[in-house]
């Protein structure tokens, strides 16, 4: 399996379920910072131009099926592999109404957070206290469901842990204090300690550069991403 990726948090969700499951997978770089998510052959796997994306020459029907959407492509190797979504209906939607609220809330609202307190160069007070405050309460959505349940999903732990971790490995760059947060707190030492888990961090980790020019800043925020292709 080939996966377009890069060390960020929706590359993780992707590296790690592929070492949960032990398939074994090729990680392809896409410099985001480079703009290497703008070629040709990368937007024709993902016309988005976001990573990651996945190439199965194994599909559902024996046939090579490439998909995009860390989410997606979450469901997909749960589909495949038989694991970390549950098979009754009940308990199946259950985990993805939790891997949709880390597409739709946490993943975005965490993005924003980190984009405004550490990479936007004009410290804009407004966007800052706005994100940053929705950084605490989607921390305390989270605590308070761990309060009551072992794994975001229910019982068992599932993608939507697998989707959900990588995003609160910043934790600090968001304005939290993860103390403040004790379930939370305990299920993110308990998934950080997983050895897959361990090994899916630090897939293409040593490529990744913090973005502190310009040209890099550019590309990643400016007038490049909207251009039509």
């Amino acid at each position: 399996m080939e996966v377009y990726s890069w060390a960020t948090p929706n590359g993780h969700k992707v590296h790690v379920m592929l070492e949960e499951c032990g398939l074994p997978y090729q990680a392809i770089p896409v410099n985001i910072a480079a703009g290497d998510q703008f070629q040709a052959g990368f937007l024709a796997i993902s016309p988005n131009n976001k990573i990651p994306a996945i190439v199965d020459p194994h599909g559902p029907d024996g046939k090579p099926i490439t998909l995009f959407e860390s989410g997606a492509i979450l469901v997909y190797l749960a589909a495949k592999t038989g694991r970390f979504l549950p098979a009754t209906d009940r308990e199946k939607y259950e985990v993805l109404q939790w891997v949709m609220f880390q597409m739709a809330s946490v993943g975005p609202m965490l993005g924003q957070a980190h984009h405004f307190r550490g990479y936007s160069k004009e410290r804009i007070q407004y966007a800052i206290d706005r994100y940053s405050n929705e950084a605490k309460r989607l921390y305390g959505v989270i605590d308070k469901r761990l309060a009551a349940s072992p794994w975001l999903g229910g019982k068992e732990y599932s993608i939507a842990d697998i989707a959900t971790f990588p995003w609160l490995r910043s934790w600090e760059k968001q304005g939290i204090v993860l103390d403040d947060y004790p379930h939370l707190k305990k299920w993110f030492d308990t998934i950080a300690a997983r050895p897959a888990v361990q090994r899916g961090v630090k897939v293409l980790q040593d490529l990744r550069q913090e973005i502190t020019d310009d040209k890099s800043r550019e590309i990643l925020f400016g007038a490049t991403q909207y251009q039509r292709r």
